[in-house]
């Protein structure tokens, strides 16, 4: 049984999946099944977890940004969860993804993860 995709509006700022747009917030319209908008909620909040982590490093004076584990989760974390919006996404959203390169980063151009999203 196919299920029927809906339509909902993601909210980097805030960190949430809406039924609604909101105007206050810029947001990407995707288009979802229950299995990939439970997907899209997973890495929403894998991202917050290692956002609060790198944090929590960035207190840590002596530890470079470009030699620390914690960074690295996170640019990873932002790289799988735009590389889910794009494939989810609308067609302005691919395109907004497409204009700010972060998937073409080669940073991360061994990762399955995101290779399998492109």
């Amino acid at each position: 049984m196919i299920q029927e995709k809906q339509t909902y509006h993601v909210d980097l700022v805030s960190g949430d999946v809406l039924g609604q747009k909101l105007e206050e917030n810029p947001s990407f319209t995707v288009h979802a099944t229950d299995e990939e908008l439970a997907e899209l909620k997973q890495c929403l909040e894998e991202h917050r977890t290692d956002d609060l982590e790198a944090y929590g490093r960035s207190h840590v004076p002596y530890l470079l940004y470009h030699h620390d584990r914690a960074n690295d989760k996170y640019d990873a974390a932002m790289k799988r969860l735009y590389a889910l919006i794009y494939k989810l996404g609308d067609e302005t959203a691919r395109n907004h993804i497409e204009e700010i390169g972060i998937l073409k980063d080669n940073k991360f151009e061994g990762n399955e993860e995101v290779q399998k999203f492109k």
